[in-house]
């Protein structure tokens, strides 16, 4: 079993809808980090397709109050929206105010079709949604090299420019960018949610151009069997898959009755995506039930070879949540 590393993750999302407010956000990492058994702090990241605290502000915030837990986003959605350099010289100047602490999951962010809102966040910044693909891989290929060299010139698809330095450059060298994706999960509705063809480009390109992988919605053996499948890719091009992070970003809800807690965090979930998801899209979503069924299910993650555990509390009572989690849950994670 891989050393058992969680990471918080805040719901920044809330703080729009009246249910927290941002100092509640920032005093639950204080804690988190004070608890030594947080590794990060995860914040999501969205414009007008489910508004929130922006996500690099947030982090900011967070580099004032906290001195050891990395902040990362997961996931960056609007990266394909915000133009590399100006994104490149946010986050090195994030990564030097954290002392190099920062984590960068981006991902493509919804499709057009996906709904009104989502429509509308790409047509206000200009970005077409057959775009986002192209958008993504070019904008890590710029991000590694300003983040890492001067007088950087590129021309590309989508962006275009010459000798470009960006001052300061970021401490972590390499400066960390993973892909978050899952093309495999249920839908919202619970069918299949791409084709083979896009599962494989999807995989192809976290083997070729990210340094770790965040998923979601899979069981332990879905992990292990698509992990497996990505460290061949990761071979195939080039790469050693030994050096690859993994995370899963994940909802928890501890409670007695297993049913109860689903049905609170699906509840959570509908509210906090303005969604209504169906049920076993919940259950593959959230690790739930009484402290002992949650520390098994959380360790058969771990047995299957996932690196980090992002956890999201999937009830308002936050804070309730967040001490049974801390008393109760991980210490018997890695206790047989």
């Amino acid at each position: 079993m891989t050393k058992p590393s969680f990471g918080l993750i805040l719901a920044n999302r809330a703080v729009v809808l009246g249910a927290v407010k941002a100092s509640d956000l920032v005093e639950l990492a204080v804690e988190a980090e004070r608890s030594g058994i947080f590794d990060a702090a995860w914040a999501g990241d969205s414009l007008l397709a489910k508004p929130r605290l922006e996500s690099v502000t947030l982090l900011s915030a967070l580099a004032g109050v906290t001195s050891r837990l990395r902040l990362a986003v997961g996931c960056m959605a609007t990266f394909v929206h915000r133009h590399p350099v100006m994104l490149a010289h946010q986050w090195a100047s994030l990564d030097v105010l954290s002392g190099g602490r920062t984590w960068l999951a981006v991902c493509l962010g919804g499709p057009s079709e996906a709904n009104a809102a989502q429509a509308a966040e790409h047509q206000v910044m200009s970005i077409p949604s057959a775009e986002r693909v192209g958008r993504l891989e070019e904008g890590i290929v710029i991000l590694r090299k300003l983040f890492a060299e001067k007088n950087v010139s590129h021309h590309g698809r989508f962006y275009s420019f010459d000798r470009v330095t960006l001052e300061p450059p970021p401490v972590q060298q390499p400066c960390p960018v993973w892909i978050a994706s899952n093309p495999t999960g249920l839908t919202w509705k619970g069918g299949a949610s791409a084709s083979e063809a896009v599962i494989e480009r999807s995989f192809r390109r976290i083997a070729r151009y990210a340094d770790g992988w965040m998923t979601n919605k899979l069981s332990p053996g879905e992990f292990r069997q698509q992990w497996g499948r990505i460290a061949t890719m990761a071979r195939e091009e080039g790469r050693d898959p030994a050096k690859l992070g993994s995370a899963l970003y994940h909802n928890i809800n501890i409670n007695e009755d297993r049913q109860k807690a689903l049905e609170e965090t699906k509840a959570f979930l509908d509210t906090y995506y303005t969604a209504k998801f169906s049920p076993s899209f919940v259950e593959q979503w959230t690790v739930a039930g009484d402290p002992k069924r949650c520390a098994e299910e959380l360790r058969a993650y771990f047995e299957a070879g996932v690196g980090h555990m992002a956890l999201r509390l999937g009830s308002w009572d936050q804070r309730g949540q967040f001490k049974r989690f801390l008393t109760e849950v991980a210490p018997a994670v890695t206790r047989r």
